[in-house]
């Protein structure tokens, strides 16, 4: 069941907000969404964190927009995984992004113009303060879990790293503690991409009228490879020839190349390319074991809260490898941890998708917080 239509709304902060990288952004905006009814004690809030290229629709349509569901629509909502007849849950659009929240396609209050490509760099930990600001908006002091996956794992687990004591469960999904050379070699070329097309302007294409399509079809393709798995293009696509044989050219000759660039060009119509060079950058940055000279025990011995995390055996942009390395590391410091490792054969996209034995595992982990809640009366 669809938790129906739904509006986003939209919070404004005067006060700066510092940045890891030592910029400040003020007179901000956060876009977000809730869903389901918050509890008397706000006890049963679950904030819910996007991936790259989603937002905070997480779940529901728009009244104008019946065909814009939620990305995250077949986890939340009324009797599924994360019931929302239960929990009160909350997404919100992160800083720099294209979908609401304050970035570089707005304007700067000190220019009046669009930031561009001086709209600050901003990573995992900015997204998870601005979150906390929120939060305290909302009057939430904690919530009963925070959960995303890929990207939005990297801000779950900076939650517990950062408010240990603002989040009782931590749901990491097909995530990471940190990027390996691959995946940062991947998402420099797709920068590339972008900053080398000619209409990109310096970022500063917003005054030209134009858009850095070209650059921005790459760096979808690139990145849309990293998120199937070779026995799932192999299925769908294998060496399927478009038009029956070869035609001995450099244009679509396979089936492949033909829903890659139908994935490219679909990205340049949306999203925003300052912003993807933003969050790729996020991503290459986040490690909270750096600081503990890359001691991931050390970097987790302040987490208070009782996690989930869930892999799949075919992502190899995060790989099961990597979940499990920090379930170690929680182990080891003597935090309750389930672990699913789920055999799928969709590769990183698994996390969105309807596979029954993950839907089982989360609504159980949700279905065992309510209990929780129940035995102590907030329920």
């Amino acid at each position: 069941m669809s938790i129906g239509i739904v509006s986003p709304q939209v919070m404004h902060f005067a006060e700066p907000l510092p940045l890891q990288g030592g910029a400040a952004l003020a007179d901000y905006s956060l876009t977000y969404e809730t869903y389901g009814t918050l509890n008397a004690d706000k006890s049963n809030a679950v904030l819910v964190c996007h991936a790259l290229n989603a937002s905070h629709h997480v779940a529901g349509v728009y009244a104008d927009e019946p065909d814009n569901v939620g990305w995250w629509d077949n986890m939340v909502g009324p009797g599924k995984s994360l019931d929302t007849d239960k929990f009160f849950v909350i997404g919100v659009n992160n800083l720099g992004s294209c979908f609401g929240s304050t970035g570089p396609m707005h304007a700067n209050p000190a220019t009046g113009k669009p930031y561009g490509a001086d709209f600050p760099v901003v990573t995992v930990e900015d997204w998870v303060n601005a979150q906390a600001r929120l939060a305290d908006r909302l009057g939430i002091a904690q919530f009963a879990a925070v959960m995303g996956g890929s990207l939005g794992g990297m801000q779950a687990l900076a939650w517990s790293i950062m408010y240990p004591e603002r989040l009782r469960h931590c749901l990491v999904i097909a995530s990471t503690p940190k990027l390996s050379a691959q995946n940062i070699a991947f998402n420099d070329v797709a920068r590339q991409a972008i900053l080398t097309d000619p209409q990109y302007h310096g970022g500063d294409f917003y005054a030209h009228g134009v858009v850095p399509k070209n650059g921005l079809r790459v760096a979808r393709m690139v990145g849309h490879i990293t998120y199937l798995s070779d026995d799932d293009m192999a299925e769908k696509f294998g060496r399927d020839l478009r038009s029956g044989d070869y035609q001995f050219g450099y244009g679509i000759d396979f089936e492949i190349e033909s829903y890659l660039r139908y994935q490219g060009d679909k990205f340049s119509t949306y999203f925003d390319a300052n912003t993807y060079l933003l969050i790729t950058k996020a991503l290459d940055y986040f490690d909270p074991a750096r600081e503990f000279g890359g001691d991931l025990v050390k970097a987790l011995a302040c987490t208070r809260a009782k996690f989930l995390l869930v892999s799949f055996t075919t992502d190899w942009r995060f790989s099961p490898e990597r979940s499990r390395e920090m379930v170690q590391a929680l182990v080891a410091n003597k935090r309750r941890v389930s672990y699913a490792e789920i055999d799928a054969p969709h590769g990183h996209d698994a996390f969105l998708l309807d596979d029954e034995r993950y839907m089982k595992v989360v609504r159980e982990y949700y279905a065992s917080i309510w209990t929780e809640l129940a035995q102590e009366g907030r329920a």
